[in-house]
């Protein structure tokens, strides 16, 4: 992650025509290329603020949160104007309600003083920009999300209006309309709580940064080091697309948007190489949700978490390290089972690009991400650590720009210590030291080269980035009402009850209704709202039956996830079907085998904090790792069908046995799930080595 950029509508910036007149390929062929030209500035001047706002801190939390959701808004309604597309009226009405959306963003900055001198004592004036700023936000996720998260916080938002004359423990006190107005629009805990806040910090930022790398050629840095890698071995294609994802999962924490980019390559590669179209867009479907667990850039999620529980953003990256790992081994684990299966090698060796050239020529690119990574574990805010990230992007961008036309290999290495040197001053003189040496490799772009084009890319990315955020920012604003609504009424309390007094009788039930809550909401709703809904109610229960704060939250994150790999709404698989030429349900069902981890690892976890680093020792989670790791083993096994030869249903059974013994972290269960294993390990042994002669002597 970046962060999560979950709907489809998110959009590639592109060019068109004239490459000197900046455009949006969203906007219909209609637009006039005036308004080519404010889309496009929109964008950038969206994303100049963000980076602002992160850098020097000028505003309030709550005005700087309302100008996001203006910014929103507005870049929503132009890009977006819905009916009518194509009719110059439909666009200036989009164009104007756009404009309406990012005025009443003003309001909290204009009247701030006011505000808080009457706080929850609400005038008319403030009752009237509450309800247009709240309903626009409703349809501006509409438009970009579809009606499945609208419908929901609708549904929370009527609760709060008239839950009163619900029967039984389901009603509460009853709230008027500006109490409700005043909690949903004004303060920190509606449509302006802590999902926004995230968005207009650290999210935007980390888009921002996985951009700009993008854009420096970091996709193609990742291609070529697993082409290189792990291409030449036993289904060699497979492998490459777990391992691009997964590196990019570093720097982007979007499924979909991983699917897009390295889906490209990776899925045709893998059809052509004999592995079936479903399964292809299976692997890379997985692979690519994966971004979203695989530290150190987590997907948005990560940071809304982090803000929820209150707890530094490298603890949840502790402890999501290992269940990440066994997440992309399940999946390496598939991909080289399914290989064996069909009989697949790898590719020839000359044919796949050397790694380590391919590190040794593009190294460079590896620094901004070390820098954030070391930022990150040194006990820095994510959002100090995502400015200085995204700062040692542009700068490298720039510098290379710059260094490429200097013939002299010494002259080089005098100008990139001298920009190291110049770029280390923000130690001493904060980020406007940072902000002098970008603002002078700009002037020096201006005149060099090929610097205008590589200026113009920059512009280009901070349009993309904003455009990329869309989806995110409006998810984590409409949210915001169903945590207003938890608030103000105690609904959450209510479903907790109801949650423990199931665990009073079994964990496993309770774990088992959470997961099922988490993956019929993620069928319409994506992770960001899934996590929060489900977080609200779910995760308290499990705190209140002694699963730990950290533990509780991630078992709903995780399944919050899978469900976008669950059909029949699995959106990354049907991001991946266009791609593989295979149906978004065929792929859907494949990467459910695939992503078995994802299923299995989370109960583990409950039932053995140390997986995720949370009690124990080294010793602990190092047995527990073993047993999830044997667990994959057996479940990959069972579901492919194959070993070392293929399976019989019998041996599949007695694999599946094995393995489901060894989730729960019980003396009994383990020993019973050891046996079993040590049976269906000898047992297996035994027919491989009897099949061998009928193989002709070959094996």
């Amino acid at each position: 992650m970046t962060a999560q950029t979950e709907a489809p509508q998110a959009v590639e910036i592109e060019v068109p025509g004239n490459p000197e007149v900046p455009g949006d390929p969203h906007v219909p062929d209609s637009a006039t290329e005036g308004q080519r030209r404010a889309v496009y500035g929109i964008g950038v001047a969206f994303s100049a603020y963000q980076v602002y706002t992160a850098a020097y801190a000028p505003l309030s939390s709550i005005v700087m949160r309302s100008l996001h959701v203006g910014f929103l808004l507005l870049l929503t309604f132009v890009m977006l104007p819905g009916f009518g597309k194509r009719h110059d009226r439909a666009r200036a009405f989009g164009w104007a309600i756009g404009i309406v959306g990012f005025a009443l963003g003003l309001y909290h900055w204009i009247f701030e003083e006011e505000l808080i001198v009457r706080s929850g004592d609400l005038t008319q004036l403030d009752v009237a920009v509450g309800i247009a700023t709240l309903v626009l936000v409703f349809e501006a996720t509409r438009r970009m999300m579809g009606p499945a998260l609208p419908l929901i916080c609708a549904l929370f938002l009527a609760y709060a209006l008239w839950g009163n004359y619900l029967p039984g423990v389901l009603a509460h006190r009853g709230f008027g309309l500006d109490q409700v107005i005043n909690q949903m629009s004004f303060g920190t805990e509606g449509i302006y709580g802590i999902p926004t806040y995230v968005s207009s910090t650290y999210i935007f930022l980390f888009i921002l940064f996985g951009t700009f790398l993008e854009q420096a050629g970091m996709i193609r840095l990742f291609t070529d080091f697993s082409m290189g890698t792990v291409g030449h071995t036993r289904g060699g294609p497979g492998k490459v697309a777990v391992v691009a994802s997964g590196m990019m999962g570093t720097i982007n924490g979007s499924g979909v948007a991983n699917v897009v980019t390295t889906g490209q390559f990776t899925i045709p590669l893998m059809k052509r190489f004999g592995y079936g179209a479903a399964f292809a867009g299976g692997v890379e479907a997985t692979s690519s949700m994966g971004g979203q667990i695989m530290p150190p850039v987590m997907g948005a999620v990560a940071f809304i978490m982090a803000e929820t529980i209150g707890v530094p953003y490298v603890s949840i990256v502790k402890a999501a390290l290992i269940p990440a790992l066994l997440y992309f081994a399940t999946a390496f684990w598939m991909v080289h089972l399914e290989a064996g299966r069909l009989g697949l090698l790898g590719l020839p060796k000359e044919e796949c690009p050397d790694a380590w050239a391919a590190i040794r020529g593009n190294w460079y690119l590896i620094l901004p991400l070390a820098a954030l990574v070391w930022l990150l574990f040194s006990g820095y805010t994510p959002l100090f650590s995502g400015t200085v990230g995204l700062a040692a992007t542009v700068i490298l961008i720039f510098g290379m720009a710059i260094a490429v036309r200097t013939s002299h290999m010494a002259l080089r290495v005098i100008f990139w210590v001298g920009l190291g040197l110049l770029s280390s001053s923000f130690l001493k003189y904060g980020i406007t030291a940072i902000v002098a040496v970008i603002a002078a490799l700009v002037a020096v772009n201006l005149v060099v080269r090929g610097g205008r084009t590589v200026l113009r890319q920059a512009l280009d990315g901070m349009a993309e980035g904003a455009r990329n955020a869309l989806p995110v920012g409006v998810a984590c604003a409409l949210v915001g009402v169903i945590i207003g609504v938890m608030t103000l009424t105690g609904a959450a309390t209510t479903f907790g009850g109801f949650v423990i007094r199931l665990g009073e009788h079994s964990l496993f039930l309770s774990l088992v209704l959470t997961m099922i809550t988490c993956l019929v909401l993620g069928m319409g709703i994506p992770t960001i709202p899934n996590y929060i809904i489900t977080s609200s109610l779910a995760a308290p229960a499990l705190l209140a039956m002694g699963v730990p704060l950290i533990v509780s939250h991630m078992f709903v994150f995780y399944f919050g996830i899978m469900a976008d790999l669950t059909p029949p709404v699995a959106l990354a698989a049907y991001a991946a079907s266009p791609i593989a030429r295979a149906t978004g349900l065929s792929i859907g069902v494949q990467a459910m085998r695939i992503a078995i981890a994802g299923f299995v690892v989370p109960f583990m976890a409950v039932y053995d904090p140390a997986l995720m680093l949370q009690t124990g020792t080294v010793f602990d989670t190092a047995y527990v790792v073993f047993k999830a790791l044997l667990a994959i083993g057996l479940w990959g096994a069972a579901s492919i069908g194959f070993l070392a030869t293929k399976l019989p249903w019998w041996e599949r059974i007695l694999a599946v046995a094995g393995a489901f013994l060894l989730v729960a972290a019980i003396p009994l269960t383990d020993d019973l799930g050891f046996a079993l294993c040590a049976v269906f390990a000898a047992v297996h042994a035994l027919r491989w080595r009897r099949s061998r002669p009928n193989r002709g002597g070959t094996a």
